[in-house]
C-alpha cells in the first residue's frame, strides 16, 4: 500500500528519499580496509629506459631524410647524396654500410623527417630498412625549434 491512511482520513505521502546512513557506513568500512591494507602491499620498482652515451662518436653516420611522402634523401656524413625513390633506399643504405670500415653493422642509420610528413611514411622507411637487414636504426629528435 503506497498510500496509508492517517488520523482523520488524510492520506500520507510515501517517503521517496534515499537513506544515506547505510551507504556512509559501507564507505567508512571500505576506507578503513584500504588504509590498513595499503602499507602491506609490495612496492614495485619501475625500470625506465635511459639514454646511453656513446664513448666514441661513429666514424660514419648515414641519415635518411624524409622530406615528403615520396621524396627521400640520403645524407652521408652530413653530405647530401641526392634524392632516391622509396624502393631503392634500403639497398643504398646497405651498400653504404658495407663500404664502412668494420663491416655492415658499424655505421648507424638515422631517420629524420620534416614535421609535415605523415608518420606512416617514416614507419614505412623503418620497415624497409628492417627487411633489408639494417640493425642499427634510430630516429632523429630535435629538442629546439630549428
Amino acid at each position: 500500500m503506497a498510500q496509508l491512511m492517517g488520523r482523520g482520513g488524510r492520506r500520507r505521502r510515501t517517503n521517496a528519499e534515499i537513506n544515506m546512513v547505510p551507504f556512509i557506513d559501507v564507505m567508512l568500512v571500505l576506507l578503513i580496509i584500504f588504509m590498513v591494507s595499503a602499507p602491506l602491499l609490495p612496492t614495485g620498482v619501475v625500470d625506465l629506459p635511459t639514454m646511453g652515451k656513446a664513448q666514441k662518436a661513429p666514424d660514419k653516420v648515414i641519415e635518411v631524410l624524409v622530406e615528403s611522402d615520396t621524396e627521400l634523401k640520403l645524407v652521408i656524413d652530413r653530405k647530401p647524396s641526392g634524392q632516391l625513390p622509396m624502393e631503392d633506399i634500403a639497398a643504398r643504405v646497405k651498400d653504404e654500410q658495407d663500404r664502412t670500415e668494420g663491416g655492415a653493422q658499424s655505421a648507424p642509420v638515422i631517420i629524420s623527417a620534416k614535421k609535415d610528413v605523415r608518420y606512416e611514411v617514416v614507419v614505412k622507411v623503418m620497415d624497409l630498412l628492417q627487411k633489408a637487414g639494417v640493425a642499427r636504426v634510430g630516429l632523429s629528435v630535435r629538442t629546439t625549434g630549428g
